[in-house]
């Protein structure tokens, strides 16, 4: 009996630690999903059990906010490798591949928090001062468009997490009764009942501010060359210079630009999705009194210290706009810069820098396993037989729409590589034309780059964004994302489809 007991002791144990405070339910489908998976896969073989795990990876995205999707979504991709779905080799090279983002996230991540202090003070008196919702969020996704279409999105949207997760910190040390020292607290139990409704607005002010920012990045970015790393990739399969690609994909990217604008001032304006929440004007003079107080308080050697945080910024845009190394390094330049200038020498305070970005980084090397699962299975491989096998008007059109789908549950990367070089392919054996190619290639660019903004998994800003510190605490889960991105989404596809059938 006693032996009965301990066994039952030690598996209750078990399933207490199992993904520590996450649901039961959650729980149990995940183990479900692990055993199903062996089941389908001796059953009705790899592909049918490939398609099986990437549907519940994502599925593991959608619940970022009742777990991070590291650990489930880890546990899938072993268990990819387990059953011989892919190999390590293929992993490698899928993680040789993302290194250049895989080193953003890790160092531009880390340099941004360097440069915290300034980007706050200078953003806030910049949103602040701007009293009208409608402008202030359509100056937003307007900025971060024009400077996506030169600077890395995720760098950019970087910043902006940074920014919104100083400002909830900021109000939520005023109202909450937890000590100044404590990080913020994902419930509202420490909030004094009579500020939860302010909160609660403030919440949705900046899922609205971080949403048409992450919008900005996406409708921006497909503009020009180096805009997002596809780009890249399709320019250098196509041909193209810096202003050939930015002439060829005018005629889509232009316009599409404009609806995602256009589509900003509708929906703020008619408070449609989630948007058009005003900021409470409590919570505006909490932030106007902190500002002021933070003048009041420094010292010339603060004064001194913001200078200098400028000055490095303004070097690292130069730096970033003209590509002189890779994001990554040129975030390691500002991180070794800033600290030095500031006397940061301690390991405790350096890697305070590293933790909001290493997570994600983590995880995006989870995601290059189910990548490498999706090539080693060759997933792909009969949508796009099917779509260079269509006449070639309807080709370009369904080159779009297959791109904007498969870039939407997988890397958008991956997507744009595997279709230019069976593209290429098919122009070097004389099969296509050059016209038909360069309208191929553009097609290429705006499915990758505009229908991919439909879910959070089809960009790495988004998958950033909805992964990051300050999500949990404004309450941007994975079906809000889904759902304020919707128009954005629905819009911009259409413009872009337009323009290219």
């Amino acid at each position: 009996m006693a032996a009965h007991i301990q066994e039952g002791s030690v598996f209750r144990l078990i399933g207490d630690s199992f993904l520590g405070h996450t649901p039961r339910w959650y729980k149990r489908l995940i183990i479900f999903f692990l055993c199903l998976n062996v089941g389908v896969f001796f059953s009705l073989g790899a592909l049918t059990t490939g398609w099986l795990i990437l549907g519940e990876f994502i599925f593991t995205l959608t619940m970022a906010l009742k777990c991070f999707p590291l650990q489930p979504g880890g546990l899938l991709a072993l268990q990819a490798v387990a059953l011989g779905l892919t190999d390590t080799h293929a992993i490698y090279h899928e993680v040789e591949h993302g290194l250049p983002v895989l080193l953003l996230v890790i160092f531009m991540v880390a340099g941004v928090h360097f440069l915290r202090d300034m980007l706050y003070r200078m953003i806030s008196r910049i949103l602040l001062g701007i009293r009208s919702r409608v402008t202030l969020n359509l100056v937003v996704i307007v900025v971060v468009s024009v400077a996506s279409a030169f600077l890395d999105a995720l760098t950019i949207l970087a910043v902006l997490v940074a920014v919104s997760l100083g400002f909830y910190e900021v109000y939520h040390r005023v109202v909450s009764t937890r000590s100044h020292h404590d990080d913020p607290d994902v419930t509202d139990e420490y909030v004094h009942e009579q500020h939860r409704q302010d909160l609660e607005q403030f919440r949705a002010v900046l899922r609205s501010l971080l949403m048409h920012g992450a919008i900005g990045t996406a409708i921006g970015g497909v503009c020009t060359l180096v805009g997002e790393p596809e780009n890249i990739v399709i320019g250098n399969e196509a041909g193209w210079n810096f202003m050939e690609f930015l002439l060829k994909v005018a005629p889509s990217s232009i316009p599409t630009l404009l609806a995602g604008i256009l589509t900003c001032w509708v929906i703020e304006k008619f408070k449609w999705f989630g948007y058009g929440t005003e900021l409470p004007a409590s919570v505006r003079q909490i932030l106007l009194d902190e500002e002021s107080a933070q003048r009041t308080r420094q010292t010339p050697r603060d004064r001194l210290l913001l200078i200098m945080q400028a000055v490095v910024a303004v070097l690292m845009v130069v730096a970033l706009a003209l590509h002189i190394a890779e994001i990554g390094l040129i975030g390691l330049a500002v991180i070794v810069v800033v600290s030095a200038l500031a006397g940061v020498t301690d390991e405790h305070h350096v890697a305070e820098a590293f933790m909001p970005g290493l997570p994600f980084a983590s995880l995006l090397v989870v995601f290059y396993v189910i990548v490498a699962m999706i090539g080693s299975l060759h997933m792909f491989n009969a949508v796009i037989e099917w779509v260079l096998s269509l006449e070639p008007r309807l080709q370009v059109f369904m080159i779009f729409a297959t791109n904007g789908a498969l870039s939407a549950i997988s890397d958008n990367v991956f997507v744009a590589a595997i279709y230019m070089k069976e593209l290429k392919a098919a122009f070097d054996a004389g099969l296509t034309t050059r016209e038909l190619f360069d309208a191929q290639s553009v097609a290429v660019v705006m499915g990758t780059g505009i229908p991919s903004m439909s879910t959070p998994n089809g960009q790495a800003a988004f998958l950033y964004l909805l992964t990051s510190s300050v999500a949990p605490l404004i309450r941007l889960g994975y079906g809000r994302m889904l759902w304020m991105a919707l128009p954005y989404a629905v819009v911009t596809t259409l413009v872009a489809g337009l323009t290219l059938f």
